[in-house]
Formats: C-alpha cells, structure tokens, sequence
C-alpha cells in the first residue's frame, strides 16, 4: 500500500520528490486518474473542478507533467460495465483523489465498487489524496451536507487507525485553529494529525512518515 495524504496537493519540493519516490519513476514518465467526485458535495463544485484541473486553484496536483492525464467520476461507474474502467484503472500509476464532502466521496467509493478494489489496486498504483480525498482513507472525516445521503452513511472508509485533519490554520478555514483541532481530536479513539497545506503523510504499508516544511502536530489519545 503506498500512499500520499495532503491537505492541499503537491505544494512543495518535499512533498513532490516523496511522490516521486512513491512512483519509482519521474511523474512525466507516469500515468494518472483524477477522481473529481468528492468536490460536486460542496457550494460550486463544477467551477472547482475545473480549476482544480487546470491547476489555477491550489497547489499543483492535476497540472503536475504527468505524461498522461484522464478522469474517473465514481457516480457514473454504477452503470457502467466494468470491463471499460477497470483495466485501465489497473494500468494507472497514480490515482488522484480531490478533496470536498468525506460522507459523498466515501459513499460513492462503495457504490461504484472501487473501494473492493483497492486492496489489490494499492499494491502497485500509488494514492495521492487533497483533503478530503485524503481523509476517507482514514479514520475520520467531515460532511458539507449538499446531498441527501442516507445519515447513516459513513464519511470515512477506515482504511489508517489515525485521524487527518487538513488545513492547519488556513485563513480559509477559520475554525481549523490549533486550539480547536486539538479539542476536535480529543474526542477521538485514534491519533490525530493536524497538518498544514505545506505538510503531507506519506504511508507505505505500516510505515507512516510526515513530510513537511510547514507545521503540523501529532495529538495522541487519552
């Protein structure tokens, strides 16, 4: 499992060579997937989307030289026969999972069958999460609530026993203070990373590394 959990994308020159590091290879050699469905859960999606394609929102993640570029939205495969996305699924290098609603992106992880997938998808392909799409993978996430999912329905997939919770006093998010992140993790069973838009973890099976030239800080549970 090789994995690559940012809160804002590949903002930095730390952050951009554990990622080449992840691929074993220079991203122009390498293939992509950009999975967009997580950003259409909060207030003007499609123009983020967009933007977040065209690298003008953020830090780069789709705008990266990547020598091949295409985009997989999770709430068309349900009717789609898989035969036409999932060998081309297997063939990608890395998969680029956007940030927005942690309850719409994990609900459509499971809908559309990739979550089944990603056992076996994750041995060789590397996961590049933004926010959001970096949160599912573990033990906590967040919802916007712009959709009329079932309540019950999960915001995390579970897959890491920690909490990731992004932007780190981003002036954006006002309540993402270090004062109030650290409250929020009390409340948790499992460590909780507050990290910053300059700060990523990288995971390689059990081994969780932070990569950082920003701020970031490891609350512990009680």
């Amino acid at each position: 499992m090789k994995l690559l959990l940012t809160s804002a994308g590949i903002s930095n020159t730390s952050i951009h060579n554990a990622l080449v590091e992840l691929l074993g290879k220079p991203i122009s050699e390498a293939s992509a997937l950009f999975i967009p469905t997580a950003i259409y859960g909060i207030r003007n999606g499609s123009n983020i989307v967009r933007q977040v394609i065209r690298g003008s929102l953020g830090d780069p993640f789709c705008e990266l030289d990547w020598k091949s570029l295409g985009i997989l939205e999770l709430t068309a495969l349900p009717s789609i026969k898989q035969e036409l996305w999932v060998p081309m699924l297997l063939e990608t290098d890395a998969l680029l999972v956007g940030g927005g609603d942690c309850q719409y992106l994990s609900y459509w992880m499971k809908q559309s069958g990739l979550t089944d997938l990603l056992p076996s998808l994750l041995r060789k392909t590397v996961y590049v999460g933004l926010s959001a799409g970096s949160m599912i993978m573990t033990s906590y996430g967040t919802t916007y609530g712009n959709h009329t999912l079932p309540s019950e329905t999960d915001k995390s997939l579970g897959l890491l026993d920690f909490a990731l919770h992004p932007h780190l006093d981003h002036p954006w998010f006002p309540d993402n203070s270090l004062a109030n992140l650290e409250k929020l993790a009390a409340t948790l069973s499992v460590p909780s990373y507050a990290i910053d838009d300059q700060t990523a973890i990288k995971v390689i099976d059990d081994n969780v590394e932070i990569v950082s030239e920003g701020n970031w800080k490891l609350f512990d549970p009680q």
